[in-house]
């Protein structure tokens, strides 16, 4: 509908939008609320970080998190001065104008939302709430969840929203480990209660975005964030299946994708891999196909997607056996090293890695493995722990899977190695290089 930055407000919004802002509360300390409150906190207004672990207080005030560089620099100015304050205890939120909601929404073990630190989050804020307080949700969810979560606890209150509170939903875009894309590069979109309920969310919102982008309603910016990320696992499953293709006519497929990446509209490149991992691609669409499995509404693209991408990491192992018995080697006994066990380049996030179940199921079938990976020091799968490899290129490897390549990594000792299985689709063309 409508898109707000400062210099563009549409004048009889302005006003509105241009109020000074007397504090915001992040609740939820993570990949998302962290970097949020910095941007914030920088742009002038006082953050009050709110985190439910000690731990994560602790490393943050110790600097010890995984953050960009110049994040780093912004938390280390930041810590000295009184515009980011972080503490476990939620007392202060009432004192805030606004308070996002950035905690984690994963999907438990049967792919079945896991809406346990959302609901507590969501009760939380309610219970502190105010009258004027602004409210808005971050977090991936549900279509309906706002309504369910907020309006609908906060009405029980007597705080109706849009007349006595303000609530809003505007999904999280943070691209962890990628500077192009920090949340003051990148447009939000916000979908509110009510007109007003929208306008007042912009005014915490353009704090720590490029621009604001007003949707009709907090449904159809929940099911924005839904699009997008079921988009990308889609266009992530058809790259994993044309890698297969061009494999079987004996093409190149990152030829073929940079060949069509040449076409100045209708095609947008993506890179096949060994699966995906992280907080989104894994779990977004499942909160989707739940939703549409209980209104009986079929979803047959989505669903073969998810499979498909689910059956990479045991596609990666057949494909390690293939190439051990061209050798004449079999799988169990070979000793195989992963290279990169992060589930994306630049980021130590293990969480949902491929690389995880890479490793258990090369152990499961009898391999000796192990793993480097330049930005993380240990993983615990279900075969056990595992340390990271220290000198990877003084191992004596039958085979190497090249999973994430971190870009401040040195990967040039991998031309030494006698068999490399490039997952990543990312090396150079070496003569012992094979992919899947």
């Amino acid at each position: 509908m409508t898109t707000f930055c400062e210099p563009t407000v549409s004048d009889h919004l302005r006003s509105d939008v241009a109020q000074p802002l007397h504090g915001v509360g992040i609740v939820g300390l993570g990949y998302v609320g962290l970097p949020t409150a910095l941007a914030i906190a920088e742009s002038g207004v006082a953050v009050l970080g709110c985190d439910i672990s000690e731990s994560r207080i602790a490393a943050i005030k110790a600097q010890r998190v995984d953050l960009l560089a110049g994040d780093l620099m912004s938390l280390n100015r930041l810590l000295d001065t009184d515009l980011l304050t972080l503490t476990t205890e939620v007392a202060g939120l009432a004192a805030v104008d606004t308070v996002l909601i950035c905690v984690p929404t994963p999907v438990d073990t049967h792919l079945v939302p896991d809406l346990t630190a959302l609901r507590a989050a969501c009760a939380t804020v309610v219970d502190a709430a105010r009258p004027g307080q602004t409210i808005v949700l971050t977090s991936t969810t549900y279509v309906g969840c706002t309504r369910e979560l907020l309006v609908e606890p906060l009405a029980r209150r007597g705080l109706v929203a849009g007349r006595d509170v303000f609530v809003a939903f505007s999904p999280e875009r943070i691209d962890p480990g990628s500077p192009a894309h920090v949340p003051e590069r990148t447009p939000r979109v916000v979908g509110g209660v009510t007109d007003a309920c929208a306008v007042q969310a912009t005014r915490t919102l353009v704090r720590s975005a490029a621009s604001v982008h007003q949707v009709s309603s907090p449904e159809a910016a929940e099911l924005t964030k839904l699009l997008e990320n079921t988009f990308r696992a889609v266009n992530i499953a058809l790259a994993n299946e044309f890698s297969d293709v061009a494999k079987n006519f004996g093409v190149d497929v990152m030829e073929v994708i940079s060949a069509a990446a040449t076409k100045p509209y209708g095609f947008m490149p993506f890179r096949p891999g060994p699966g995906v991992g992280g907080h989104c691609i894994p779990c977004d669409p499942h909160y989707l196909l739940w939703q549409l499995k209980a209104t009986r509404l079929p979803s047959p693209v989505t669903e073969a997607a998810m499979a498909s991408i689910a059956s990479r990491p045991q596609a990666v192992v057949n494909r390690a056996q293939e190439l051990l018995a061209e050798e004449g080697r079999p799988l169990a006994g070979s000793r195989i090293l992963v290279v990169g066990v992060a589930y994306k380049p630049a980021v130590a996030d293990v969480r949902e890695s491929p690389a995880l179940h890479i490793l258990e199921e090369l152990h499961r079938r009898g391999a000796e493995v192990a793993f480097t990976d330049a930005m993380v020091e240990s993983v615990w799968t279900e075969s056990g722990h595992l340390a990271r490899e220290t000198d990877p290129a003084q191992g004596d490897w039958d085979l190497v899977i090249a999973h994430t390549l971190h870009p401040a990594a040195d990967h040039t000792w991998l031309s030494t190695v006698p068999l490399l299985l490039d997952a990543a689709y990312g090396l150079p063309d070496l003569p012992q290089r094979r992919v899947l």
